[in-house]
């Protein structure tokens, strides 16, 4: 004869008490992560704003000092009076501590300060330039993406074959040439070759005029030249990430059982070891959004290029620390909400990430 045993509250079917406590802790800990982390961006940047001040302020003199410096070098007098008047009026005769509260708080309702080497606000100083550099760096970005994963996937799946040591050798050579030094090097041989210059982003008729669609093909027919060169270092360091990534998950087992299931080879290759390899990108994105408004500015310089990057180079140099405090803070600000993308996307893309997050807490 077969005892039946004793149902316990498990074998009813009543749920531990403590389960519930454990999935409801879980539910809070998942949706307050994203929160805490929002309520931790605000001291972040405001220590980056009070970091970003002072170091501008840390040099010897002010703008005015330098502003004198230059009138004296070019031989011309200086009204001392004109030049108390300025101190007073830009606010140089306040405290630091002071003149950085007033630029924190303008910044919070829109007010980026007063830029004194162009003797406008900063929002009207970026203008054009900010849409300019945002153009380039898109268009670079795209560029490297397209031009990456291709050449990354047929590197990875066809290791030391002779494409594979050919790609290398580019990769590593476009890792090796700085952008500045390619774009003097395409400015020679434009000029030497086909006798034109490729430097600016437009033809000289379009420079401080209004939007127009000749002007926007214009804009398009030198784009290529930027995005070639601020690209060819981006291309080729992903190129050789994307490879080593890609080796790393394809010697796995998931692989290996999928090939001996008889999966086809490329939905093989695109739906899993690819779909593991691509994290970098997405981590990549913290960096990537304060590139897209910085550019490149040697590079920027070198070309002649109307965006951010010069007018930053300049005000750095010319202690215009609200134009270039301003430039900062919008760099770190892009920093760190583009971290916070990126951990989003991360944790949403990848389970093992969310999961590992999860059992950390």
């Amino acid at each position: 004869m077969r005892l039946k045993a004793f149902p316990d509250e498990i074998s009813l079917g009543h749920p531990k008490p403590a389960g519930h406590l454990v999935l409801i802790s879980a539910a809070i800990v998942k949706f307050a992560a994203p929160v805490l982390r929002l309520f931790i961006m605000i001291p972040t940047l405001l220590a980056i704003s009070l970091i970003v001040f002072l170091i501008i302020e840390l040099p010897p003199g002010d703008y005015l000092e330098s502003y004198i410096s230059e009138l004296q070098a070019q031989g011309e007098t200086v009204d001392q009076k004109h030049i108390e008047f300025l101190r007073e009026q830009y606010g140089f005769d306040k405290p630091v501590l002071t003149r950085y509260w007033e630029w924190v708080t303008g910044m919070v309702v829109g007010d980026f300060g007063f830029s004194f080497e162009y003797r406008l606000p900063v929002s009207d100083v970026v203008g054009d330039r900010l849409f300019l550099t945002i153009l380039v760096s898109t268009v670079t970005i795209i560029f490297t993406w397209i031009i990456a994963f291709p050449i990354g996937l047929y590197s990875a799946t066809h290791q030391y074959s002779w494409g594979d040591y050919g790609l290398t050798f580019i990769g590593l050579l476009g890792l090796a040439t700085p952008n500045f030094l390619l774009a003097l090097i395409m400015l020679y041989f434009a000029n030497v070759i086909f006798g034109t210059s490729i430097g600016g982003l437009m033809d000289p008729d379009y420079i401080d005029q209004p939007w127009s669609w000749d002007k926007a093909i214009s804009v398009l027919e030198h784009l290529w030249i930027p995005v070639v060169v601020i690209g060819t270092s981006g291309t080729a360091g992903m190129i050789r990430r994307l490879r080593a990534n890609m080796l790393d998950e394809l010697q796995k087992q998931y692989v290996t059982t999928a090939r001996a299931k008889g999966l086809p080879p490329l939905r093989l290759l695109l739906k899993y070891p690819l779909r593991n390899a691509i994290n970098f990108f997405i981590a990549d994105i913290g960096s990537l959004l304060p590139n897209i408004i910085s550019g490149a500015e040697l590079v920027a310089v070198v070309l002649s290029l109307p965006t951010t990057g010069p007018v930053l180079i300049a005000a750095l140099q010319s202690q215009d620390m609200y134009l270039a405090g301003s430039f900062l803070m919008f760099l770190a600000s892009l920093t760190v909400v583009g971290v916070l993308l990126s951990d989003i996307l991360l944790a949403w893309l990848d389970p093992r990430i969310r999961l590992a997050g999860g059992a950390a807490k």
